[in-house]
């Protein structure tokens, strides 16, 4: 006999119900693609027919980016949450229309779409720039970057259980895919990412160069004229390192700050270092960072081939009970770990003390939030490919960097002033905001979308859509 507890008496579980829309968020993800000339831009460089039954390519991609906003992890999950928003965007696109949509995008349909980003990002970095507090300026060690484009490049690998075409072995013993990636650490946008077969070198020059090359081109040319580009240890190679010091122009200042893979002649180096050349480092708040130091080794180091006037700031600590297997004779014997970033920041202009090694030491730190990114766009769509076809996943590739930038400038343009969701995780977004069901509901010939009034975060759902409605238009 099963307990009556109260609540559910009289309680009555029909399937009758109308005009009902489930994760109500789409509305807000999908007037920001259209409000800032996302929908339009897509729609002048994808297939387009006036045949009956025909859906708008543009409009497909884009829901499917709404969908994997929403958490979506596949096609066929992207159509069934396409059927909560049935009464406002119509009937959802099936999903072999969105794999048709995905495999079609070849080098050709990829690069046109690439030129829409562009101008997108333009128009929404301009907005950046007139909304109050402005452009988001990176801050580390307690100093702003005003005035600096941070942008960070790093390979992740995408793990799967099944062999899918391009898949194989990592370099961490796993089997999937090894995609490198960048973005741009003042605002989280997935600027460029490239998909690369499992075994793909951490360290290859070309594929650095050409992901590299492709995240510059995103950039809006009134914003290049200060850059600062950061690479892990995977990035220390003569080919990478020049081709950042090529960059630099009378109009572009670039400065870089890359780990550097420790050899014997690094230690060798490190051992002539005198014990009053060591200074405590900084925290990211700017404080002394007790236990940790750092010291300039330009100069000790006899290694050739590199470029002019790059500095090497080394960094130790004690090791911690999980790095003693992996530490060096020389590590062992001296008692510390030590790591190496090479940079060519002599001075950042603007920046008080950017010369000094510990703010170029907390500098390069602070390119460990691209993990951060990384583990946002694993949420979005990226944890596991979905198709056997290496065409279909690099399209879905795209559609979910496409997601990562809608659910940054939502939150940019938006909810800037909102502390809890400026910059809230995807899954809290959901929770808060994408997941919120609500009624539609007509009247007088309007539409009224109806969200239940003692939400906690009621006010800023229609504060953002408030807000969305009062973009400028595209030019």
């Amino acid at each position: 006999m099963i307990e009556r507890t109260g609540w559910d008496r009289g309680l009555s579980v029909t399937a009758d119900g109308k005009g009902l829309v489930g994760h109500a968020g789409a509305v807000l993800l999908r007037r920001l693609a259209d409000g800032i000339g996302l929908t339009r831009g897509l729609a002048g460089v994808l297939p387009f027919s006036r045949v009956s039954g025909w859906r708008e390519r543009a409009g497909v991609l884009v829901q499917l980016a709404v969908a994997i906003v929403l958490g979506a992890r596949s096609v066929l999950e992207a159509e069934q949450l396409q059927r909560h928003h049935q009464g406002l965007f119509g009937t959802p696109a099936s999903d072999s229309t969105m794999r048709r949509l995905l495999t079609a995008l070849d080098g050709t349909a990829l690069a046109r779409i690439t030129k829409v980003r562009r101008r997108v990002r333009r128009h929404v970095w301009m907005l950046l720039n007139l909304r109050p507090g402005g452009f988001p300026w990176i801050e580390v060690a307690g100093r702003t970057l005003r005035g600096w484009v941070v942008v960070d490049l790093d390979a992740t690998v995408i793990t799967t259980a099944s062999r899918k075409e391009g898949a194989a072995g990592t370099f961490k013993g796993t089997f999937g895919f090894h995609p490198l990636g960048g973005w741009c650490a003042n605002t989280g946008e997935s600027l460029a990412m490239e998909l690369r077969p499992g075994n793909a070198g951490a360290n290859t020059v070309d594929d650095h160069l050409r992901v590299l090359a492709a995240r510059l081109e995103q950039i809006p040319h009134s914003s290049q004229s200060k850059l600062l580009i950061r690479v892990d240890g995977a990035g220390a190679s003569h080919g990478l390192l020049q081709h950042l010091e090529a960059l630099n122009t009378t109009r572009r200042t670039v400065r870089y700050t890359v780990g550097w893979k420790i050899t014997q002649e690094d230690e060798a180096a490190i051992a002539q270092l005198p014990a009053s050349a060591w200074e405590t480092s900084l925290t990211q708040q700017g404080e002394l960072q007790g236990g940790y130091q750092v010291a300039e080794l330009t100069g000790l180091n006899a290694r050739g081939g590199w470029p002019e006037g790059m500095r090497l700031i080394v960094r130790r600590v004690r090791p911690s009970r999980r790095h003693l297997k992996k530490l060096t004779d020389f590590e062992k014997k001296t008692g510390w770990r030590y790591s190496i970033t090479a940079t060519n920041i002599r001075h950042m202009w603007g920046i008080a003390g950017s010369h000094q090694i510990q703010f170029l030491d907390a500098l390069h730190r602070d390119h460990a939030e691209v993990e951060d990114r990384i583990r946002t766009g694993k949420a979005m769509g990226l944890r596991n490919l979905p198709s056997h076809s290496w065409q279909i996943n690099t399209g879905w590739m795209l559609a979910a960097n496409l997601a990562v930038d809608l659910d940054a400038w939502l939150r940019l343009l938006t909810l800037h002033d909102d502390e809890d969701l400026a910059h809230a995780e995807p899954d809290t977004m959901r929770f808060r905001l994408y997941h919120l069901p609500a009624r539609l509901a007509r009247h007088a010939r309007r539409r009224f979308l109806r969200i239940e009034r003692t939400w906690p975060w009621a006010s800023a759902f229609t504060t953002s859509w408030k807000r969305l409605t009062r973009l400028p238009a595209v030019t």
